[in-house]
C-alpha cells in the first residue's frame, strides 16, 4: 500500500482498485486500523489521497518522506521492532482466557502502544478491568458498575486468596502488596496521562501532561503482567 500512494504521488498510475481493497483489508484488522497513517483512514480511493497529497507538497522527495513517515508505526509493529518479550505470552494467556473479550482489549493495547501512548494507558487499564470482573462473574461476586479498578482488583484478590492479608510468608506479601500497588498506580498513571481526561482544562498549577511511548510501555506491560496472574491463578483454582 505504501509503494502504490508513493507512486501515485510520484506522476505514477498505479491501480486504484488495489489501493481500495488493501485498504479495506487492513483496517478491518483491530491491532493494524490505529497505526496506519490517517490519510489511509479517511481517504478512500486514490483520487481522494491525490486531493490530500497534492496541496501540501511540491517536490516528489517530499511526498515519498511524507508517506514513508506516515507507515513507519505500522511497519514497526508488522516487523516487531516494538514488541516487548512478554507480549506474546501474555496474548496466549488472555486469548486462553476470553478470545472474544479481554484478548481484544489486549491486541488494542499493543497496537497503540507506540502510535497512541495516551490511548494505550486507557486500555492497559480497560483490560485489567475486563479481567478483573470477568473473574468476578466466575466466581459469582457482585460488583458495581461504578466500582473502580482497585476495589475490582481487591474483590478479585479476595475471591482468588491473594490479598497481603490471607498469607503469613513474608515473602509472598510482599509480592502481593506489589501487584495491588502496581494496579493502584496504573490508575495513577492513567488518571495523570490518559485521553479519560482529555476534556479537563490545563492549569498553571496542573499543567497537561502527555505521556511517551515509554509510559505506555509501563502501562501496557504492568496490566499484562498482572492480568497474566489473574488468569491463570483462576485458571490453575477451577482445577483444583
Amino acid at each position: 500500500m505504501e509503494g502504490i500512494l508513493i507512486s501515485r504521488a510520484t506522476g505514477g498510475s498505479p491501480d486504484g482498485h488495489t489501493y481500495e481493497y488493501l485498504r479495506r483489508e487492513v483496517l478491518a484488522e483491530a491491532d493494524l486500523k490505529p497505526l496506519m497513517p490517517e490519510f489511509v483512514r479517511t481517504c478512500r480511493d486514490l483520487g481522494a489521497f491525490w486531493s490530500h497529497v497534492k496541496p501540501r507538497f511540491d517536490r516528489y522527495e517530499e511526498r515519498r518522506t511524507y508517506i514513508r513517515d506516515a507507515f513507519a508505526p505500522v511497519m514497526d509493529h508488522l516487523e516487531g521492532r516494538n514488541r516487548a518479550p512478554g507480549d506474546a505470552v501474555v496474548g496466549d494467556a488472555l486469548v486462553s482466557f476470553d478470545a472474544e473479550g479481554v484478548h481484544a482489549v489486549w491486541t488494542k493495547a499493543l497496537a497503540r502502544r507506540t502510535a497512541d501512548p495516551e490511548g494505550a494507558i486507557t486500555v492497559a487499564r480497560t483490560l485489567l478491568e475486563a479481567v478483573c470482573k470477568h473473574i468476578l462473574d466466575g466466581l459469582d461476586i457482585s460488583y458495581a458498575s461504578k466500582d473502580d479498578l482497585p476495589k475490582l482488583y481487591g474483590a478479585v484478590a479476595t475471591g482468588l486468596r491473594l490479598a497481603p492479608d490471607q498469607h503469613r510468608d513474608v515473602p509472598i506479601k510482599a509480592i502481593l502488596g506489589g501487584a495491588m500497588h502496581l494496579v493502584n498506580g496504573l490508575g495513577t498513571l492513567r488518571n495523570r496521562f490518559s485521553d479519560a481526561h482529555a476534556d479537563d482544562p490545563p492549569t498553571d498549577e496542573r499543567p497537561r501532561v502527555r505521556p511517551s511511548p515509554r509510559h505506555a510501555s509501563l502501562a501496557v506491560n504492568a496490566a499484562g503482567a498482572v492480568a497474566t496472574f489473574l488468569v491463570e491463578t483462576y485458571q490453575e483454582r477451577g482445577k483444583s
